[in-house]
């Protein structure tokens, strides 16, 4: 009996010592190895051996793509505006050993590298910049962030940009900018349309100055030249400049007589002798 026993024990032990050296690794992750506190070996998917006692898992890394969530941070720009941002990173592990061995914690020094040169990036630039050049961001973050995290062991997929947007307090004060821009233009657009009025107004009336002088120009040369032509037709004889000038002070009279402030009209008796008097001729 005491000898089933002990070779019961026996294969017991046989049994997990077999089963402590067969290693199954999934797909998706490695495996790295100690041995006697040293690094060995690194493990891939599939069946692996290893010596029992002697050799021990350490690490179960992960070779999947993994997301790093960055938290909302406030940064300030160039122009000393305030911006709150955050961004997702992706990352794959491509050598579980220096992951492990090179970093203490890879994923949060990942998360605080991102965040440092982010605050480093935008602080470079004004508000505007940091408000519209996402991409830009996003590349040079990338860039900087690969060039550090590849001693680690690991690739940088991608790095995007969530969101960017001044703090709330610099919202407010961008309101209140756009607000005053827009009554500025208002006020310097009416400004223009009543001074371009004026000019226009004054323009009407200057030529509407010139052409009345060119009219009473040409009316008085007009006169001039009918007076001259009457003078040399009549010379001695002054029946026909009566009879032209009768006519006018009788359509004269005929006007203020239709006038509604003509009260009363007395005409001469002698009209004949009254215009050989304007004449001059008694």
């Amino acid at each position: 009996m005491p000898v089933i026993v002990i070779f019961a024990i026996l294969f017991v032990l046989v049994a997990a010592t077999v089963f402590a050296g067969v290693k199954t690794v999934p797909q998706g992750q490695e495996w790295v190895v100690e041995r006697l506190g040293k690094y060995h070996v690194t493990l891939k998917p599939g069946l692996n051996f290893i010596i029992p006692y002697i050799d021990i898992i350490a690490y179960r890394v992960s070779t999947k793509g993994d997301v790093l969530s960055i938290g909302a941070q406030e940064v300030i720009t160039k122009d000393n505006a305030v911006i709150i941002t955050n961004a997702i990173a992706f990352i794959k592990v491509t050598d579980p050993t220096r992951a492990v061995y090179e970093i203490q914690n890879y994923e949060y020094a990942i998360q605080n590298l991102v965040m440092t040169s982010l605050r480093a990036i935008i602080g470079q630039m004004d508000l505007n910049r940091a408000l519209s050049e996402r991409e830009h961001i996003k590349a040079r973050l990338q860039e900087n962030i690969s060039k550090e995290v590849a001693a680690w062991g690991i690739y940088v997929q991608s790095v995007e940009i969530q969101d960017i947007k001044p703090s709330e307090s610099m919202q407010k004060a961008m309101e209140q900018q756009a607000s005053a821009d827009r009554f500025k233009q208002a006020t310097i657009l009416e400004a223009e349309g009543k001074r371009e009025a004026t000019i226009r107004e004054a323009e009407g009336r200057l030529e509407a100055a010139k052409r009345e002088a060119e009219a009473q120009i040409r009316l008085a040369e007009a006169s001039a030249k009918a007076i001259g032509d009457i003078s040399e037709a009549i010379k001695d004889n002054d029946l026909p400049a009566v009879f032209l000038l009768g006519d006018r002070y009788i359509n004269t009279l005929q006007k203020i007589a239709t006038s509604p402030n003509a009260k009363l009209v007395i005409l001469p008796s002698d009209l004949p002798a009254a215009i050989r008097g304007l004449m001059g001729k008694g």
